[in-house]
This record gives structure tokens, C-alpha cells and sequence, in this order.
């Protein structure tokens, strides 16, 4: 787990960079389309308030309660993990191979003498 917490770089691994939510990202004016300069920066100045805003009351109010849920939703996974898929597919592998050599030593009991026996037919053949 890690001690500290990076302010900076809090995506490090690029999960989230399909989310594009900056001004220049949702909203642009295409040319001949442009509205007054004011209303333009006036347009970027309340998208950022209230993107900030409304992002910041909603991590507040529900992301420490949602980090706790998904805490625990991956606790649990790696429980089940652990405890239960590992082991299951241990077993499985371990029938699997009782079955692989049983599989084997039946081919090699019934069919192998009948592809010998076959193959014996062309073993005079000569090129």
C-alpha cells in the first residue's frame, strides 16, 4: 500500500484519460459561429466555476463513502480470490491431470497399436 499520497499526479496509471471534461473539450464554436468575446470567456468562466464547484461539493458529500464501498468491493474480491477461485482451480488442475494421463495411457492402449498397424501398410512403400 502506498504511504503517501500523490497531490500532483493522481491518475498515474491513465485510467481516466477517455474523460475529457475541460471547456475546450465539450464546448467550441466552430468558425463563422462566434459569439461576442465577452460571452466567450464569460461561457469559460462559469463552465470552469461550476464544473469546479459542483465536482468538489460532490466528492465532499459522497467520495469517501464511495472509496469505502469500492475498499470494500475489492477486499472482497481479493477474498474470493484467495480463498476460493486460487483453490478451485488448483483442484481443477490437479483432476485435469489425473484425467490427462488416464486420456493418455487409454490412447496409447487402444488406438497407438491401430495407427501402427496402419502405418505398417505404407512402410514398404518407397519414394
Amino acid at each position: 500500500m502506498a504511504d503517501k499520497v500523490d497531490l500532483m499526479n493522481r491518475d498515474p496509471n491513465h485510467l481516466n484519460d477517455h474523460i475529457k471534461v475541460q471547456f475546450e473539450d465539450v464546448l467550441a464554436e466552430p468558425e463563422g459561429a462566434h459569439s461576442i468575446d465577452c460571452v466567450w470567456k464569460l461561457a469559460y468562466t462559469c463552465f470552469s466555476c461550476w464544473l469546479g464547484l459542483c465536482y468538489k461539493i460532490s466528492t465532499l458529500v459522497c467520495g469517501i463513502c464511495i472509496a469505502a464501498e469500492w475498499g470494500c468491493e475489492f477486499a472482497s474480491v481479493a477474498f474470493y480470490h484467495v480463498w476460493f477461485i486460487t483453490p478451485m482451480l488448483k483442484m481443477c488442475e490437479m483432476n485435469c491431470a489425473v484425467f490427462s494421463k488416464m486420456t493418455r495411457t487409454w490412447l496409447s492402449c487402444c488406438i497407438e497399436p491401430c495407427c501402427e498397424a496402419c502405418g505398417q501398410i505404407f512402410h514398404n512403400f518407397k519414394k
